[in-house]
């Protein structure tokens, strides 16, 4: 190790690029902006400006109300849970790995349809008055993480 191998950690330091600062910059005289025109000029037209033309984001039609803090839960019931044999722990990671889910979202709810036979410790994000009365009812418990 000497001082010509000396550098920064990986990621500490911004990459940040000066334009318009010479020749001998790779960038300098027109900055990247090429010569004239409007996108050379400061003041240039905002992203998605069509000029004058109606924009595409104002020409596509729109209905309803879309919610940006909606919770996609995944939802499952008690007789899928057979798969398993008594006294199992089933998680979000097991039923994963049964294949029972590919993609947990934002939860996993446990809803109470179909027979189930089985004394589990199921846990998941969510339970309904059901499910939770069948498994108990079994001997089995539903936690809620």
């Amino acid at each position: 190790m000497d001082l010509s191998n000396l550098r920064p950690a990986e990621g500490s330091k911004r990459d940040r690029f000066r334009k318009g600062r010479g020749h001998g910059s790779g960038n300098g005289k027109t900055a990247g902006y090429g010569h004239k025109g409007q996108k050379a000029r400061s003041g240039a037209p905002r992203p998605g400006f069509e000029g004058g033309q109606m924009p595409l984001y104002r020409r596509i039609p729109k209905r309803g109300f879309h919610n940006r803090n909606t919770k996609e839960i995944v939802a499952i019931n008690l007789s899928v849970l057979e798969v398993f044999e008594n006294d199992t722990v089933v998680d979000v990671d097991k039923m994963i790995e049964c294949g029972i889910i590919k993609n947990p979202r934002d939860g996993v709810k446990i809803l109470g349809n179909g027979d189930f036979t089985k004394k589990l410790t199921v846990k998941a994000n969510a339970f309904s008055a059901l499910a939770k009365e069948k498994i108990e009812a079994l001997g089995g418990t539903a936690e809620v993480m």
